[in-house]
């Protein structure tokens, strides 16, 4: 097997003038399970199968996975994303793989979830405390 250097991209969120880099480790994990073909499967009376097909112009999924083991971010990081999430209709830009994209936080599958590394009590969580974070978002 071939050798390859780990190559080390930044993967950034911005609204607006804001951006917010996020880890590099977060996995695009509906990467390759998405289709841009729409198509549609019925039967006519005469029980020929018609096949109905369409480029999908908007709708692309960028679920982006964190790892417990690997893939941290900050209380604060994932409190400023619940914000954004918070407002209807937000667009944001995320840039992942060098390429910026058009998005919005997908409320259908869960916006975002972050999970603390270590659970704390209640009154001892700072913005500084580790989570790991999902963040679900779909283009426009």
């Amino acid at each position: 097997m071939d050798w390859h250097p780990i190559r080390m991209s930044t993967m950034t969120l911005a609204r607006g003038a804001t951006t917010l880099e996020l880890p590099s480790a977060l996995n695009w994990a509906d990467e390759y399970t998405w289709s841009p073909i729409e198509q549609s499967q019925t039967y006519t009376t005469t029980g020929a199968l018609l096949i109905e097909e369409a480029v999908k112009q908007t709708g692309k999924p960028y679920t982006l996975e964190g790892a417990e083991d690997k893939t941290w971010c900050t209380r604060e990081l994932v409190n400023t994303l619940k914000g954004w999430a918070a407002t209807p209709g937000v667009q944001l830009v995320l840039t992942i793989r060098g390429s910026a994209r058009a998005v919005t936080f997908d409320h259908v599958k869960g916006a975002l979830q972050g999970l603390p590394v270590q659970f704390f009590e209640d009154g001892s969580i700072a913005d500084a405390d580790w989570y790991v974070p999902t963040i679900r978002l779909i283009g426009i």
